[in-house]
């Protein structure tokens, strides 16, 4: 069985440090790739010397998902080093110049029909600055659900983000989570645009939820994560998960029983304080909940004056 080897960066987001992943197996794989910072490099640079290796030794390189906290050290990385991911990761660590005009034109739209108005556009340019943090490499292959890598399964499990896959090791039952399933915190199943050109966005909650479930058909008996500790006890912190967040929705929902408001009205409602320091993170939240609330009949919608209102259905 191939050794695993977990190496900790540190980030500059209030997440925290992230965890990087060395497989000691048929080629030396790296798995995600920290953030792209000075003090994560020679962090990484040391942990890896520790165990018997230099950056050049690393034959390959699998990303979970395309957050700029798993993928920044690949413009650190020799360029000839394969990169490894799902086909929706590709725009996002090219730094795709058509897909962030994209990106900017449909949030702009998206984010008047939440109610936020001409001047909460403007802090989309707080999701541009995190970018720096990110890189600018092509995506050498595409793996999609049920790929073999080394004798790890890919899995699909978008979400967190579109981009996101697991890797599975049927002989142990050890996976490779990514953000997916973290020990201490809940992952934001976080907003963005459907493809260039498609009008219906993903529904992130919707699709973490089923994802979460997903994970119940499979033996497992640890998920090493992106972040904090292992996780062993998978079902019960899946059970854990999910109803916290029908308790979030149960909350949101009571406060459209109360009156019909905008998006932009519930996050602030949410979150009367954080939502200015974080804005797209605390709007994705409170979407998802709408969408789940939606998705149950628990909420209708109706759009006035280019701006969506939600009501509570009462039963």
């Amino acid at each position: 069985m191939e050794q695993l080897h977990r190496i900790v960066v540190p980030t500059p987001f209030a997440v925290g440090d992230v965890n990087m992943y060395i497989i000691e197996g048929d080629r030396l794989t790296l798995i995600d790739a920290g953030v792209k910072t000075e003090e994560a490099w020679h962090v990484f640079v040391r942990e890896l010397q520790n165990i018997g290796y230099q950056p050049t030794d690393i034959e390959q390189v699998i990303i979970t998902h395309h957050h700029p906290d798993h993928v920044g050290l690949l413009d650190y990385l020799p360029s000839t080093i394969p990169v490894i991911g799902h086909r929706k990761a590709a725009p996002w660590i090219a730094k795709d110049a058509a897909f962030f005009s994209w990106h900017q034109q449909y949030f702009e739209q998206f984010l008047i029909e939440c109610g936020v108005g001409e001047e909460g556009v403007t802090k989309l340019g707080n999701f541009r600055r995190s970018l720096r943090f990110s890189c600018e490499r092509s995506l050498t292959q595409e793996v999609k659900e049920g790929d073999v890598i080394e004798g790890w399964i890919v899995i699909e499990t978008p979400g967190h983000a579109q981009s996101h896959i697991v890797l599975y090791r049927e002989a142990d039952g050890l996976m490779i989570g990514g953000d997916h399933l973290l020990a201490a915190i809940s992952s934001n199943p976080l907003l963005e645009p459907p493809a260039i050109g498609e009008q219906e966005r993903p529904k992130p909650l919707l699709q973490y939820n089923d994802s979460l479930k997903k994970l119940l058909n499979y033996d497992i008996t640890t998920i090493v994560t992106g972040h904090g500790e292992d996780v062993t006890d998978v079902a019960p912190l899946i059970d854990k998960r999910l109803e916290k967040q029908k308790e979030r929705a149960q909350y949101v929902w009571q406060l459209l029983n109360e009156k019909p408001m905008t998006v932009f009205d519930v996050c602030r409602s949410l979150f009367p304080t954080v939502y200015e320091r974080e804005f797209l993170l605390t709007m994705s939240e409170t979407i998802g909940q709408l969408d789940y609330l939606e998705a149950i009949g628990a909420v209708k919608k109706e759009k006035v004056d280019q701006i969506y209102m939600y009501e509570a259905v009462r039963s």
